[in-house]
């Protein structure tokens, strides 16, 4: 069953409670917030255009009232059909004043002389708008202080409401649809940047939004990474091809890969294929509310390496929601505690010989019993590519 689009209003007014209720404790009086997701997270603003790096997008959050969007005319009708009603707009761009005096002047009206407002400064966070126009913000609005947000943001996405996941979910069912035709698209000879193109094809015919992330590879018994795009180099028998997608949906990502054997596969792909499994299922097993992140990286790593080494790829998996990566990632040092409601990737990797790895991905939701799959889970052999 497909899932609405957009959410109620409802779920918007709760989001931003929480934001208000975490900013009071904070003595912050309004959050400040320039990325796409930020800003979506809030408003359901849901638009291809941030692809243009040409204008900066404001969404106030204050401490005791709605949102406030202060936007480029070029969007202002779209945010109006949100439940946002306060839209201030300029004409973008502007090289003298690209909004930066429409911002302060919202600011100074919201946390009026020495206030405090919050924006996200801390690990996997940007600042979206130029650096000379932030400092120009910061002059005008002294004595207001711009400090960190003391990590609102991070805690709030953290946590996905049921739409969200169901989201995440149809995202996935649609991925695992369109892995199941990549059998019927490689065999031996063809080029490998057909088999991409031709699997991208795929997903938008079960229903993708868009395709913002496929990588992947292949060769004899693995591949050299996990983050290549796709070359002219003709599949050949014995390869091992792995696929890794960020189909979106709603707004929503996917994220996980499935291996397949160009003709049948050598034992060292298929021992190597059922260690990957079985270190999913024991992260998937272990996944449950107060376990850390760290932990879910352990159960893993002494699967693959018998806990003696660390991954090249520097974790093990990681958050997944309205970004393809999110927070937290699955390392040794980030101990981050599993809560309900939290979407992860498991996402061990192996090495196959010499400059050859395999990787496998899954996705999982932590439940208050544990986790449940989101993506539907690859067979317990390797799929095969090529057989008449």
């Amino acid at each position: 069953m497909i899932p609405p689009r957009g959410f109620q209003k409802s779920e918007f007014e709760a989001r931003v409670a929480k934001a208000q209720r975490l900013m009071v404790s904070s003595n912050l009086d309004a959050l400040l917030l320039t990325t796409e997701p930020e800003v979506r997270y809030f408003t359901g603003y849901l638009t291809r255009f941030w692809e243009s790096p040409t204008r900066p997008w404001f969404l106030i959050v204050p401490q005791s009232s709605k949102p406030i969007a202060i936007i480029p005319s070029i969007g202002a009708d779209l945010m109006r059909s949100t439940w946002i009603d306060d839209v201030r707009a300029w004409r973008s761009p502007d090289l003298a004043d690209d909004g930066v005096s429409l911002l302060s002047q919202a600011l100074v009206e919201i946390a009026g002389s020495k206030g405090n407002v919050g924006l996200p400064m801390s690990h996997e966070t940007h600042l979206r708008m130029p650096l000379e126009d932030y400092h120009r913000l910061s002059a005008n609005i002294a004595p207001i202080t711009l400090r960190d947000d003391a990590g609102i943001m991070r805690s709030l996405r953290l946590i996905k409401s049921p739409s969200e996941i169901e989201k995440i979910q149809h995202a996935c069912s649609i991925a695992g649809k369109a892995f199941q035709t990549v059998p019927k698209l490689a065999r031996p000879g063809v080029a490998l940047e057909d088999v991409f193109r031709d699997f991208q094809i795929a997903c938008l015919q079960q229903g993708a939004d868009w395709i913002s992330y496929l990588a992947g590879g292949a060769g004899p018994d693995g591949y050299a990474d996990v983050i290549s795009p796709a070359t002219q180099t003709p599949l050949d028998t014995g390869d091992i091809l792995m696929l890794d997608t960020g189909l979106v949906w709603d707004g929503y990502f996917c994220d996980f890969d499935r291996n397949f054997a160009i003709g049948k596969p050598s034992a060292i792909a298929s021992n190597a294929h059922q260690k990957l499994l079985k270190a999913v299922q024991e992260a998937a097993q272990t996944a449950k509310p107060g376990v850390t992140a760290s932990d879910l990286f352990h159960v893993m790593n002494k699967i693959l390496t018998g806990g003696e080494s660390l991954s090249e790829a520097g974790r093990l998996g990681h958050g997944l929601g309205m970004q393809l990566t999110e927070w937290p990632s699955l390392i040794p040092g980030d101990h981050t505690v599993l809560e309900e409601g939290m979407v992860l990737t498991l996402e061990p990797g192996i090495e196959t010989g010499q400059g050859r790895i395999m990787v496998h991905e899954e996705n999982i939701v932590i439940t208050a019993d544990g986790a449940e799959f989101l993506s539907p889970l690859a067979g317990s052999a390797l799929d095969i590519c090529g057989e008449p």
